[in-house]
């Protein structure tokens, strides 16, 4: 199979946020996605309001596999990280969610792409921002032109890579 064009994003507020982000960064080229663009990271208000903040970022890539098999190794990569079943949209170590693959969009029981609050989460489409440029898949406009119309308070670039620094080559 080709490789198809995917964009992930990222999102930690429990432990070593950015050491989380940066392990799942690392993960993702394991498990079969070819990083080819990061954003900056972000630190942002938590929703619900009664957690830790989060940073996120969103990396963009190509995969050979199907939007199920990706899932599934995104999930791993999560437990792998610490992450455990617990209440819904609480306080986690990671978070990692498809947001688009290839063109189109995918919608099984376990799957929604592009994921369904895209439009209306600044978390999610600020650093998306960075990653695509132009119109969205399936949603048609730009991650700039959605974020126009949203609250963005507690939303800032931090200015810290999710690429950790190289070391400097042995003299």
């Amino acid at each position: 199979m080709d490789a198809i064009d995917t964009v992930i994003a990222l999102g930690s507020n429990l432990g070593d946020r950015i050491g989380n982000l940066r392990a799942a960064l690392a993960a993702l080229a394991e498990s079969g996605v070819t990083v080819t663009g990061t954003s900056s990271v972000w630190a942002t208000a938590p929703v619900p309001a009664d957690q830790p903040p989060f940073l996120n970022a969103a990396v963009r890539g190509t995969t050979a596999l199907q939007p199920l098999e990706l899932l599934a190794a995104l999930k791993r990569i999560e437990h792998s990280l610490g992450r455990r079943p617990a209440r819904r949209w609480g306080p986690r170590p990671i978070d990692l969610d498809i947001l688009f693959y290839g063109p189109g969009a995918f919608e099984s029981p376990e799957l929604q792409i592009p994921h369904s609050r895209i439009a209306e989460r600044s978390f999610v489409l600020a650093p998306l921002s960075e990653v695509f440029r132009g119109p969205l898949p399936v949603l048609g406009r730009t991650a700039l032109e959605l974020l126009a119309g949203l609250d963005v308070s507690g939303l800032e670039r931090t200015g810290l890579p999710l690429r950790p620094p190289e070391p400097p080559p042995n003299p």
